[in-house]
């Protein structure tokens, strides 16, 4: 571009006022500041863009074809500033969440109710996958934020804890059980686990195998809420987040088997870009959640 795009704007305020003088008082500049900006846009277009008259002035062909183009940035200009804004005080835009069915319905239902209440402008969209699959949607900026089981490693995300949640095993009341059980004797049980893919198998797997002890389960699924219904019917011992069992438990559709050497706590989190700024929808969100879970 051969000119300063200050010089546009000083000759879009000249054509639109049609007036050097007022022009000037809109830019709070001298008007000695406009006739050089105007000579300077028309030396480097090599055009005259304006008729000169001793009281007024008028745009030539060139300045009216230059105007019409001009007048269009300026428009698309001041409708990308008031998108900004509107996205800033949060009465426009859209925040898209990556999370686990499971995460979802479990955790996340209230905080969307309460943001959708806050900001029914904000376009809700949420994206559903395994916690492992949230990591390429992150890093390929197709999700605002991800929600997912914890623990993940990756360098380039950003990750934090915002709730703690516990595993454990559970079967149906219908079951005789006994007061404790080992984890080899948890092993030994009909189990009932989440596919391979999931990040809450890998966990489990990995814990019992700091006991050299494998889990090979007689049922595997892909989904939180089917481990609790299988179990509740008596096909097996199910491993489930006790958080997202409580009316089972409460219900006493399912009854809990108590480990000698419980399964350490770990965390549901928000995964996010390391080096890109959230969006306002995304960071009021977030602020949202902690705010409930300090």
């Amino acid at each position: 571009m051969k000119t300063k795009l200050d010089n546009y704007r000083i000759f879009y305020e000249v054509a639109t006022n049609l007036s050097f003088s007022n022009a000037a008082k809109s830019l709070y500049i001298s008007q000695s500041a406009v006739s050089q900006s105007i000579k300077q846009l028309e030396n480097d277009l090599e055009c005259q863009l304006f008729h000169r008259y001793s009281r007024k002035i008028s745009l030539t062909q060139e300045g009216t074809i230059l105007y019409d183009y001009i007048k269009s940035a300026m428009e698309s200009i001041d409708v990308a500033e008031q998108k900004i804004n509107n996205l800033k005080s949060l009465d426009d835009g859209s925040l898209i969440i990556g999370a686990a069915d499971t995460i979802t319905s479990n955790f996340l239902l209230p905080y969307l109710e309460q943001f959708h209440f806050l900001y029914p402008n904000i376009h809700l969209q949420v994206f559903n996958a395994t916690s492992i699959e949230m990591i390429p949607l992150v890093k390929s900026g197709k999700v605002d934020i991800a929600f997912a089981n914890l623990p993940i490693h990756d360098d380039d995300l950003y990750i934090q804890s915002c709730a703690d949640i516990h595993d454990i095993f559970v079967c149906s009341s219908r079951m005789e059980i006994k007061d404790s059980y080992t984890r080899k004797e948890i092993a030994e049980l009909p189990l009932i686990l989440l596919e391979k893919n999931s990040n809450s198998r890998l966990f489990v797997e990995e814990e019992f195998l700091k006991t050299h002890i494998s889990l090979n389960p007689h049922i595997e699924i892909g989904a939180h809420e089917l481990l609790l219904q299988l179990a509740s019917i008596n096909l097996g011992v199910s491993c489930v987040i006790k958080e997202f069992s409580t009316s089972y438990l409460e219900q006493n559709k399912l009854k809990e088997l108590t480990l000698k050497q419980p399964l350490p706590s770990r965390s549901i989190g928000y995964i996010q870009q390391r080096d890109f700024p959230l969006s306002t929808a995304a960071e009021t969100f977030i602020k949202l959640i902690n705010k409930t879970n300090i």
